[in-house]
């Protein structure tokens, strides 16, 4: 991964359309390629023959946000030019249009009786059904800078198209392409590219289910970063804010405790540890559950986790899960030994709870699930599924069916249900990773948004009079699990890993990194360790962001900074 710059001349005939973004073409090893324009007004090194620029191909990001990828580039150890490729218009921009006028934009109504908001970022936990619109009106209304830009995420792009015509409704300026956001258009809303929107000036910026923005990169960060280098206040607004966010941007604000509650789905949570084996996956609550909604005509949504690492084993004996000593994590069998993927503790094959040594694997996969349900139920049972990973073509449509079943892909793509039941959460409870509890707080804050609040049952897309939908069906042989006993009581406050994450030397008390390599990369930092994951792959541990970062910044490639798999 290279993130040096080269110096090119500009040609007469482009001096005048040069400027720091535009984005050009130039000769690099007998080849045209892409390239932005960083800086302009620079001497080359002596003895450097200066080649010149072969083609200006318009509009780039504009400095601020040149800067900005030039840290995040640092931050999460990716190539600079994917973060201004993606900071940049799909086609050739030579021209913005005009803003609309500031009087245009409704600001002096929106603007009446709402306090500005402080430079900085704050960290808001708000519950899963509550409407979020409100929130972002104000944040827009808020914002001291009237002629600047309000930059509103959204963690899907259905939900920002969705939100961005609400906005439109109530008069207010929406960019709606790349161009009216390089023109300083009032608002842009968008999904997690969103956070390197080209706007001139940020006056302020909202992320809604800030949790949710992890991939090479954390949109969360980048806007928090870009807000805080702006001056402007940032908003991140969260059901379940993860541990790293709470310490690096709490206190956090919440709701008054009744509000949080009733804004919190109903959870109902069976315990399977002493279940009939011969009932599989379907206990009677769930049948109960699957009929109500059926007879009442609602959606039932059913989730099974068929896609996780590791295999999810149980004593044949008693029941109980098999899970590592040391972390709690789930354990696989590695022949004449379990062995846990989080922390690499091994324990002879034995349960803890009876002693037993036959151990049965927990996995039954979506399609069997389907069959058997459309047998119980006798009606049509609909599969959903994600697309394929580096798949490029569309999904399949929903099934138009009372009863769906899928991967938690299903949470994505329904918006509306009677009930989700997960069939056997412990699959996400204990997944090999250390924010598996955090992610599976998360799958519960997603199905609440389907069923709705505790609340106001009846707007929670179910039919009146029906009697045990409107709720979230978690199916568990850990009943007791923190994750539960939040999601139940209506209380993300319940969950917190803080003490246990510094015990074991996890984020957000150090900073992690992947490298693939063949052999351990040789890294300079004080309170650096390389250890080892799997065959040509290391994890790097640093006391901090800057000492791993800095560290992982001269190798080339197969970096991962902050990964969701370890």
């Amino acid at each position: 991964m290279s993130r040096r710059r080269f110096d090119y001349s500009v040609p007469e005939r482009w001096q005048g359309d040069i400027r720091p973004g535009t984005r050009v073409r130039v000769p690099f090893h007998g080849r045209r390629v892409g390239a932005w324009v960083v800086e302009v007004g620079v001497t080359p090194p002596e003895g450097v023959e200066v080649r010149d620029v072969t083609g200006v191909s318009g509009w780039g990001p504009p400095p601020a946000v040149l800067g900005l990828a030039e840290w995040g580039a640092w931050r999460w150890a990716v190539p600079v030019a994917t973060l201004l490729r993606t900071a940049s218009p799909d086609r050739n921009v030579w021209a913005l249009p005009a803003p609309p006028p500031l009087g245009a934009r409704g600001e002096p109504a929106h603007r009446a009786d709402v306090a500005p908001l402080a430079p900085g970022v704050t960290l808001r936990r708000l519950p899963p059904a509550q409407d979020l619109l409100s929130v972002v009106l104000q944040v827009i209304a808020a914002s001291e800078h009237p002629g600047r830009t309000v930059l509103v995420l959204a963690p899907s792009t259905g939900w920002a198209d969705r939100l961005g015509a609400r906005l439109r409704a109530r008069g207010l300026d929406v960019a709606a392409s790349w161009s009216e956001a390089a023109a300083g258009w009032p608002v842009v809303v968008g999904s997690r590219a969103t956070a390197w929107a080209p706007v001139p000036a940020l006056g302020a910026a909202v992320v809604l289910d800030a949790h949710d923005y992890h991939d090479r990169y954390d949109a969360a960060d980048v806007v928090a970063e870009r807000a805080t280098r702006a001056g402007a206040p940032c908003v991140l607004v969260s059901p379940c804010p993860t541990a790293v966010q709470r310490l690096r941007y709490g206190p956090v604000e919440t709701s008054e405790r009744s509000a949080e509650r009733s804004g919190w789905p109903a959870v109902t949570v069976v315990d399977r540890r002493g279940a009939d084996p011969r009932t599989g996956l379907f206990s009677e609550e769930l049948v109960r559950l699957a009929r109500d909604v059926r007879d009442t005509g609602g959606r039932l949504v059913c989730v099974l986790n068929r896609t996780g690492r590791a295999r999810l084993l149980a004593c044949a004996a008693c029941g109980a899960l098999a899970r590592c000593v040391v972390c709690g994590r789930a354990v696989e069998s590695t022949g004449d030994a379990l062995r846990c993927r989080g922390c690499g503790a091994e324990r002879p094959v034995v349960c803890q709870e009876c002693g037993s040594a036959r151990m049965k694997v927990l996995r039954v996969g979506v399609g069997r699930v389907r069959e058997e349900l459309e047998a119980l139920l006798g009606v049509a049972v609909g599969e959903v599924a994600g697309r394929p990973a580096g798949a490029h073509a569309p999904e399949e449509a929903v099934p138009d069916a009372t009863v769906l079943v899928g991967t938690e892909a299903v949470l994505h793509r329904v918006r509306r249900a009677g009930a989700v039941a997960f069939l056997d959460f412990d699959q996400h409870l204990l997944a090999p990773r250390f924010s598996a509890g955090e992610e599976a707080l998360a799958l519960l804050v997603r199905a609440g948004r389907l069923v709705g609040g505790r609340g106001d049952r009846e707007g929670a897309g179910r039919p009146p009079g029906t009697r045990d939908a409107g709720v979230v069906m978690v199916q568990t042989r850990l009943p007791a699990h923190d994750v539960l006993r939040a999601a139940v009581a209506g209380d993300p406050g319940l969950f917190t890993e803080l003490e246990l994450r510094e015990e074991l030397c996890l984020p957000p008390f150090s900073a992690l990194a992947t490298v693939k390599a063949d052999a351990p990369p040789i890294l300079d930092g004080e309170g650096v360790v390389v250890s080892p994951l799997e065959a040509g792959r290391w994890l790097v541990r640093a006391p901090d962001h800057r000492t791993l970062c800095d560290a992982v910044a001269p190798l080339h490639g197969g970096v991962s900074v902050d990964p969701v798999d370890v």
